[in-house]
């Protein structure tokens, strides 16, 4: 863990979130600004900065995290009407937390290009 880190003080309990999924290398939470119905994060409970710093030896938390990410689809209801999955890498992509984080998004028509 990062001692700096937003989502690993959120990991430790020092920052409050609202659970949705836990795994054993994963855990879910809903998103504090929402871009729709469902927007979740689903994180690694190791601390990896972003998808650049992926690596081969990352594979099975990757695995776990589209795992994560499905079932919270279907426990949101969103697994059959469609949702998006959203890595994003570096500043100018709007990612503000340096702790690789996957966005889970659905509940709504999504257009895209989003934005």
């Amino acid at each position: 863990m990062a001692a700096d880190c937003l989502f690993c003080k959120i990991l430790a309990g020092d920052v409050p979130s609202t659970p949705v999924l836990e795994t054993e290398r994963t855990f879910a939470f809903r998103d504090i600004n929402p871009t729709a119905p469902t927007h979740v994060l689903v994180i690694p409970r190791d601390h990896i900065e972003n998808a650049a710093t992926v690596d081969p030896a990352h594979g099975e938390v990757l695995a776990e995290m589209l795992d994560t990410a499905r079932q919270v689809a279907e426990s949101d209801g969103v697994l059959d009407s469609g949702y998006r999955l959203v890595f994003n890498v570096g500043r100018d992509s709007g990612n503000t937390v340096p702790h690789l984080h996957l966005h889970v998004i659905g509940g709504r028509g999504l257009a895209w290009p989003p934005g």
